[in-house]
């Protein structure tokens, strides 16, 4: 039943009217230099991520062309439950591949798109089409007020409203800033 919650929640708003241009993705994504770890740092959140603290998105690609996600946090708070899924993703446009399907449950891809990716692969963003949705991702788990207000002010020129953007709450132990899954390496 949870599976088929997860799906409806990225599957209905793929129907929902749009009053907006297509979304336009990035010329082109360097699949190698994508992969790893993301820290999301912001988002308009599905409502997995209600509540989300530390969370981080990490890709691996595998031999078949598809990529193995894992995405974790801690729910409700920093002390709160350790959350991890790992839906599937797809390229579906191997010009760019910036277009991508999110396989949480089968046989359903949800639109996943890299719109926003800066030149030393340290930030990025990515969108759906339906403006329903998006993540705010970089390499380290802070950006400074400027950033962030430049990121926001690219996706509301997009088409998002921007006071739906909310920041995940990040907090490492001084110097690490990497995810520890296991509490006992904590």
């Amino acid at each position: 039943m949870r599976r088929v919650l997860i799906g409806l929640a990225f599957v209905l708003p793929l129907y929902a009217c749009s009053n907006h241009a297509p979304m336009q993705t990035v010329d082109y994504v360097d699949l190698d230099r994508f992969m790893g770890d993301w820290y999301v740092v912001a988002n308009i959140p599905t409502f997995l991520e209600e509540g989300a603290h530390n969370a981080i998105e990490t890709y691996a690609y595998n031999d078949d062309g598809s990529i193995d996600t894992t995405f974790t946090f801690y729910d409700g708070g920093f002390d709160g439950e350790l959350k991890k899924y790992n839906p599937t993703g797809f390229i579906k446009d191997t010009k760019t591949n910036a277009l991508w399907g999110m396989q949480f449950i089968w046989p359903i891809k949800a639109d996943y798109r890299v719109v926003y990716l800066d030149e030393d692969y340290s930030t990025t963003i990515i969108g759906r089409e339906a403006r329903d949705y998006v993540w705010v991702m970089a390499r380290s788990p802070y950006l400074t007020d400027e950033e962030f207000g430049q990121l926001a002010q690219f996706i509301e020129s997009i088409g998002y409203d921007r006071n739906k953007l909310q920041r995940v709450p990040q907090k490492w132990p001084e110097g690490t800033g990497k995810l520890t899954t296991d509490r006992s390496e904590s």
